[in-house]
């Protein structure tokens, strides 16, 4: 049988793989860069550029690993007295409300994708496309929210038991 739980749960550590390969990439080049500048003369054209594009994409990547291990900030002073079964509740509907946050993040970085795409936007010195990063951001923020929607409505393990 199908464990969606498990399926979600592998696909955001994947999101978060390809987020991290993304950071060593700007690491590399700006390393790179900043060596070519100081011994050559020469830094890569639109470093500064790349590297705000690959960190759009990877912080939107992080986001599903994140939600699946609950990272995200919980101010619990108010409700330090509270029942385990209060706060689980309150903690759902924190979910629900996040799930929803990120479907429309999801839905507007999309349609900003769309226009970015037909308008043929691009970065001012590379002119690389911007879309492109919208690509990366849409799924990320998808997915977030499915698995936040999942935790709200109680059908996601708690997230100790999905890790190895």
């Amino acid at each position: 049988m199908f464990d969606w739980t498990k399926a979600l749960s592998r696909v955001a550590r994947l999101c978060a793989i390809v987020a991290g390969m993304l950071l060593t990439a700007i690491t590399l080049m700006t390393c790179l860069s900043v060596i070519g500048r100081e011994t050559l003369g020469k830094p890569i054209t639109g470093d500064f550029e790349l590297s705000g594009v690959a960190a759009g994409a990877a912080i939107a990547l992080f986001m599903p690993l994140c939600q699946l291990r609950r990272g995200n900030i919980i101010v619990d002073f108010f409700t330090t007295r509270c029942s385990a079964k209060t706060i689980q509740r309150l903690d759902q509907l924190g979910a629900i409300l996040i799930a929803a946050c990120f479907a429309l993040l999801a839905w507007r970085t999309a349609v900003g994708g769309i226009n970015a795409f037909r308008s043929g936007s691009g970065t001012m010195i590379l002119g690389f496309p911007e879309w492109m990063t919208y690509a990366f951001m849409v799924p990320a923020f998808f997915l977030a929210g499915l698995i936040a929607l999942a935790q709200g409505a109680g059908l996601m393990p708690d997230e100790k038991r999905l890790l190895p």
